[in-house]
């Protein structure tokens, strides 16, 4: 029965650890969509688009002109 215990709950921290990897990983934008999430930015109407893509246009455009401080 201990070493059933022990099973699982080793299986359950190896489970929540790839969890956690995958987590940290997965919401990076790539270079290229980048690019044309920058494109879709420059070509957009104010008037006409939703505060949502407003607001992540607004943030791509201020990452863009920040130096990078990690070079």
């Amino acid at each position: 029965m201990n070493k059933l215990m022990s099973m699982l709950i080793a299986a359950i921290f190896a489970t929540a650890s790839v969890g956690a990897f995958a987590a940290a990983h997965g919401g990076a934008m790539s270079d290229a969509d980048k690019a044309k999430k920058m494109e879709a930015c420059k070509k957009m109407d104010p008037k006409s688009t939703d505060e949502k893509m407003k607001a992540e246009c607004k943030k791509l455009m201020e990452g863009e002109k920040k130096p990078d401080a990690k070079k």
